[in-house]
């Protein structure tokens, strides 16, 4: 699932520098990597550990923003003969310049994810790396951890695996580019299949009950002396290229189940209550959910284009995603009771970002071991244990969601004591029965978040209100009062 994207203007970046560099500062991110570790990326540059296997004649290809540099995913895709489809992935294979124990790895296992801030990032491994020697870039040689999945005519899988290999992208390809390709018929087969797999992956997905949110991308611009926020909707290449991924991270997550150690991401169903919730935010921003409509469906069934449904489909994100944690067990004995992810409705792990995110090493280690029917490196084996409450540590939900609450308060920093429309999405009854007069509304237009105070009327969860902007500010100390309303009555 993707985090939630937001580009920003220069001017805006510039406007914002303050408040940002005080969420780096509160957040320990970490401003430069030590000399130690600039010296081993270096060196690990000039001399990684290379796989006897040459892949270089598959024509791979990648597909992100068009700025990317730490490019982890390359792709090459085909139909079989007598009917089905074959998927080639790369995955950049981290660990062929990471020796374990040494000055780069732990910089990483203190680093933990890339954090993304509207202005910039902070990377897990230093750029001679993570946008350089073992970034999948076009007609360069690297070495990879390359998947196979052979899929049948409608889409299922039947079997993968996974070994280590000799890789070439041969194109650097863009979202926007790929889809115009597509649309236009103009694209290559091997690209042009991507859209084949991916609507048959997206079937498969809806039949076992699984959800992928599509989410809008986030755009703030700075024009006349005011911030302005809208949203872009995804493009439908952007869910074919996530089946991909998901469709790999189902494979290693069944290597792991299947071999023994194991790090999985798993998520428990929706509690009942938190379901309810999303009944009544639907009802107050006009969305119609009949009974006999599953969460799933409802989901699938919304545009992003729609300003309503991309509200709705960003709590509905909040609602999902938020809960998912990694479990690890060392051996077939020792498999959790819940192995299975709620949104995807199958067992699943990380293991397609390794440049971005530790965790997806060890993955990776672990299948490949699991290929070969080999025990995984003592290294990997000692660091299970520790991994999941590792990672939960790591900072790159918390910078998602505290760049976008300072970017909100930025684009309504001109409007306080303007009068709006907005839903009520969520009260303080939950966490205290007796307060309903607080809680959280969004804004019909433009689609922001904040906390409201309500005199003497009780809030109404789901309900259509007007509110009072009494505060937006960027560089207010507590992030959830940022924005604040206050209800007015009629």
């Amino acid at each position: 699932m993707p985090r939630r994207p937001m580009h920003m203007s220069e001017a805006a970046k510039a406007a914002l520098r303050t408040a940002l560099q005080r969420l780096r500062t509160d957040l320990h991110a970490p401003a430069a990597f030590p000399a130690p570790v600039l010296e081993a990326a270096d060196a690990a540059a000039h001399a990684p550990r290379l796989p006897d296997k040459d892949a270089t004649c598959l024509p791979l290809f990648t597909i992100d923003l068009p700025t990317s540099k730490d490019l982890d995913q390359a792709m090459y895709l085909e139909r079989r003969p007598g009917g089905g489809f074959r998927v080639y992935y790369a995955i950049a294979d981290v660990a062929a310049f990471v020796a374990p124990g040494g000055a780069l790895d732990a910089e990483a296992r203190k680093r933990i994810v890339t954090l993304y801030f509207p202005d910039g990032k902070v990377p897990l491994h230093p750029p001679v790396l993570s946008e350089g020697a073992a970034s999948l870039l076009p007609d360069q040689t690297v070495p990879a951890l390359l998947w196979q999945h052979d899929l049948d005519a409608d889409g299922g899988v039947t079997t993968s695996h996974v070994s280590r290999a000799l890789v070439r992208s041969r194109a650097k390809l863009d979202y926007a580019g790929v889809q115009h390709a597509i649309d236009s018929g103009t694209a290559e087969e091997p690209v042009a299949l991507l859209r084949d797999i991916g609507t048959l992956c997206e079937a498969v997905e809806a039949a076992r009950g699984g959800i992928s949110l599509t989410l809008p991308q986030q755009e703030v611009t700075f024009e006349d002396g005011s911030f302005r926020l809208g949203y872009r909707a995804s493009l439908p290449v952007d869910g074919w290229n996530e089946q991909i991924s998901l469709m790999t991270g189902m494979a290693a997550a069944r290597m792991m189940l299947d071999s023994g150690p194991g790090i999985l991401r798993t998520q428990d169903t929706a509690p009942t209550h938190e379901v309810t919730r999303l009944h009544r935010v639907a009802q107050g921003l006009g969305i119609e959910w009949p009974k006999h409509l599953s969460y799933a469906e409802l989901i699938r069934s919304l545009d992003p284009n729609n300003q309503k449904h991309a509200a709705f489909l960003h709590e509905a994100a909040g609602a999902l995603l938020l809960k998912s944690v990694y479990k690890s067990f060392p051996d077939h004995d020792h498999i959790p009771e819940q192995t299975s992810h709620a949104a995807i409705a199958a067992p699943y792990t990380h293991c397609t970002a390794p440049l971005r995110r530790l965790v997806d090493r060890y993955a990776g280690e672990l299948c490949v071991a699991a290929g070969d029917g080999q025990a995984p490196p003592n290294w990997v084996l000692e660091a299970l244990d520790d991994l999941p409450s590792r990672m939960t540590k790591a900072k790159g939900s918390a910078a998602d969601r505290q760049s976008v609450d300072l970017v909100e308060a930025a684009v309504l920093m001109d409007r306080v004591g303007g009068i709006f429309d907005a839903t009520v999405i969520d009260t303080d009854e939950e966490e205290e029965p007796s307060n309903r007069r607080e809680g959280q509304v969004q804004m019909a237009e433009p689609a922001v978040v904040g906390r409201v105070t309500s005199a003497d009327v009780d809030l109404a969860l789901g309900s259509s209100v007007r509110v009072r902007l009494e505060r937006a500010d960027p560089a207010f100390p507590d992030r959830d009062k940022k924005i604040l309303f206050s209800l007015l009555q009629d």
